[in-house]
């Protein structure tokens, strides 16, 4: 989506950047793992394909993917790459939105980081005026849309 492109939302724990060229070998990593692929319902793609489909996604206007960074990592003066800990994505079908996320790196689960980057997508994409809380957004996006979101919760318990 280009709307988001120069787009960077930062929060506590996280920031999000837009999902771009220079994230996908990383991003082609994780996705080799079956249990994560199984768990995001994914299929495998080579990494050319991968390229591919971001690529498309960055021109598909109905689609809005931004990695996931741990802002721990990035404060601590990790690079961008090495601070990639998973994404979060809106699917837009008319007036429905579809937001899914994944944190991919096993270490950064269970700390919130999930839970933060749909909180801070959904609060960018509903609100207008995101106002001085910690959040930043340049330019705005997504709110053009008129959005209605129907959450489906699946719960993955490892036994």
């Amino acid at each position: 989506m280009h709307i988001n492109e120069h787009t960077k939302i930062i929060g506590q724990r996280v920031i999000l950047v837009p999902y771009c060229k220079c994230h996908v070998a990383k991003y082609h990593t994780w996705m080799e793992d079956e249990e994560l692929r199984r768990l995001t319902a994914s299929e495998r793609l080579s990494l050319e394909e991968e390229y591919e489909m971001q690529a498309r996604w960055h021109e598909d206007e109905d689609k809005c993917t931004f990695i996931v960074l741990a802002r721990d990592l990035i404060d601590s003066g990790a690079d961008e790459i090495a601070g990639m800990v998973g994404d979060v994505n809106i699917f837009i079908n008319g007036s429905t939105g579809e937001l899914t996320t994944m944190i991919a790196e096993s270490k950064w689960r269970r700390k919130g980081l999930g839970e933060e980057a749909v909180r801070m997508m959904l609060r960018a994409s509903l609100k207008q005026d995101m106002g001085d809380d910690g959040f930043i957004i340049i330019p705005q996006w997504l709110h053009c849309y008129n959005l209605t979101f129907v959450f489906v919760c699946l719960l993955v318990y490892h036994l």
